[in-house]
C-alpha cells in the first residue's frame, strides 16, 4: 500500500463506503424460471404438480418463476398467478377464479367423491367413471362425462345404469352419449337379467370343476 500513501482502511473510507447502499429489506430468495405452455385445462407442469394459470392463457406460452416456497406465473411480463409450492407430485393447485363458469360447478368434486357417488349406483358405474378419469391427461378432465353419466340414474334408475355401464366397460365406451344410446336401444337388459340370474342348480351328481384336469 505505500504507492497510495494510504492504508486499506483510509482507501475504504474515502471510496467504498460512501458508494454503498443499505442491505435490502429482505434475504436474497433464490428462483429458477421455466418456459411452460398451458395446458388445455389451464393448468402448467412444475416438478410434477399442476398449478393454474387464467383459463384465458390456455396453450399460451408462459414464464414460471420457482422460489422455494412460492410460484409466480407471468405472461408477457405480466404476473397473472401466485400459488404457494406444492409439498405433493400428481396433484393439481387451483384457484377457483382462473376457471371457466362450467369448470367452477364441478370444483366441490374430487376423483374419490366421484368414484364414491359411483359406486352407490353399482360397481360397473364405478368402474367406467373409474376408466373415463384414467383416459384423461388429468382426472379433472373426465368430472363432466362422469358427472353426466351419473345424472342418467335419474331417468333410467341405477340398476339399469349400472348394467349399460358393465357394457360400457366390455366395449370400451368412454362417452354419455355411448352409454345413453345403450340404454336407450335396450342392450343393457342382457347383463341386467345375468345380474339377476338364479343361483345355479346344485345337485350332489354334478360333477364339480375339479373333477376335470
Amino acid at each position: 500500500m505505500r504507492g497510495f500513501n494510504a492504508s486499506r482502511a483510509e482507501l475504504f473510507e474515502a471510496i467504498d463506503r460512501p458508494a454503498l447502499k443499505p442491505m435490502p429489506p429482505e434475504a436474497y430468495v433464490f428462483a429458477r424460471w421455466k418456459r411452460c405452455r398451458v395446458a388445455p385445462d389451464y393448468h402448467v407442469e412444475v416438478d410434477g404438480h399442476w398449478y393454474s394459470a387464467p383459463f384465458r392463457l390456455i396453450r399460451e406460452l408462459v414464464d414460471v418463476r420457482i422460489a422455494d416456497r412460492t410460484l409466480e406465473i407471468f405472461h408477457k411480463g405480466q404476473r397473472v398467478a401466485s400459488h404457494a409450492r406444492a409439498p405433493n407430485r400428481r396433484g393439481h393447485t387451483t384457484i377457483p377464479e382462473h376457471m371457466p363458469s362450467a369448470h367452477r360447478r364441478h370444483g366441490q368434486w374430487t376423483p374419490a367423491r366421484l368414484i364414491a357417488a359411483a359406486e352407490r349406483i353399482g360397481p360397473s358405474t364405478a368402474a367406467l367413471c373409474q376408466a373415463i378419469m384414467a383416459d384423461r391427461p388429468h382426472p379433472e378432465q373426465g368430472f363432466r362425462t362422469c358427472l353426466g353419466l351419473l345424472s342418467l340414474a335419474k331417468s333410467y334408475g341405477p340398476a339399469r345404469l349400472d348394467a349399460a355401464c358393465r357394457r360400457g366397460v366390455l366395449i370400451k365406451a368412454r362417452s354419455v352419449a355411448s352409454i345413453r344410446s345403450i340404454l336407450k336401444t335396450g342392450l343393457d337388459r342382457a347383463f341386467l337379467e345375468e345380474a339377476h340370474d338364479p343361483e345355479p342348480l346344485r345337485h350332489a351328481n354334478i360333477r364339480g370343476q375339479a373333477y376335470y384336469h
